[in-house]
């Protein structure tokens, strides 16, 4: 049994993965940091310096204001950190990669594993169908999602993207294809996320998607990250070295 803290444990997905961690068998959640506090059944702290409690692995779920406080502890204390947010910029990625050297971290835009399937799939029918097709991606999100297009959306571009081609993001003005991904972000209502990837040739397409219903399926999905990590030596991790 593992003990996990998470971090950004008022927010949404924070919520759901104390509630999923209530009925796992490999590994329960003992408390929490983040600024807000909303009624947690376990300790939740408002910074990393005042845990008490014996920490195996992070599941964060925060933003990434919360980044170099948290791996600096995490470094300090030697305990491996799930990464659930998006949004970094280029200094927090370095300050990832840095503090991979000394502790294990995984990192994912998507903790789905059908997502990180459609990944592997992505990736082997752009090496099959070549630069003959045309690549264009649509993502659906919520109304309050914050940045567009979503990190999923890029892996799965980066995916598609053996050459090297640019991206566009969105068309506006003139709109004749040239030799580039599209990328489309689409936000309304409380959509989870759906991804498409249309991959359109002479005379016929061919659409790879994957359509999530709850938030449920990332907590998930972190919680399998955090039994995998937890022991693992530095180094960066992700979704596919679970698959593989």
């Amino acid at each position: 049994m593992i003990n996990v803290l998470i971090c950004g444990i008022s927010g949404k997905m924070g919520a759901t993965v104390e509630e999923l961690l209530r009925g796992d068998k490999n590994a329960k959640a003992v408390c929490g940091v983040d600024v807000r506090n909303n009624e947690s059944k376990i300790p939740v702290y408002d910074s990393f310096e005042k845990v008490k409690e014996k920490v195996d692995v992070i599941i964060d779920f925060s933003s990434p204001t919360v980044l170099k406080s948290e791996l600096e502890w995490a470094a300090k204390n030697g305990v491996p950190v799930v990464l659930g947010s998006t949004g970094f910029s280029d200094k927090d990625l370095q300050l990832i990669e840095n503090s991979a050297k000394s502790i294990a971290i995984f990192k994912t835009a998507n903790f789905s594993l059908g997502v990180n399937l459609l990944m592997k799939l992505v990736r082997q029918s752009a090496e099959i169908l070549g630069e003959k097709f045309d690549v264009e991606i649509i993502e659906r999100h919520h109304s309050q999602k914050v940045d567009a297009p979503s990190g999923t959306a890029l892996m799965l571009a980066e995916s598609a993207n053996a050459t090297g081609k640019p991206y566009i993001y969105g068309r506006e003005g003139a709109t004749k294809r040239g030799n580039e991904i599209g990328i489309h972000a689409v936000r309304g209502g409380t959509i989870v996320g759906e991804h498409e990837v249309m991959f359109a040739g002479e005379d016929e397409i061919i659409t790879l998607s994957h359509s999530a219903h709850s938030k449920k399926v990332f907590a998930a999905g972190a919680i399998k990250a955090a039994i995998f990590i937890a022991g693992k030596p530095s180094g960066k991790y992700d979704m596919q070295d679970i698959i593989k």
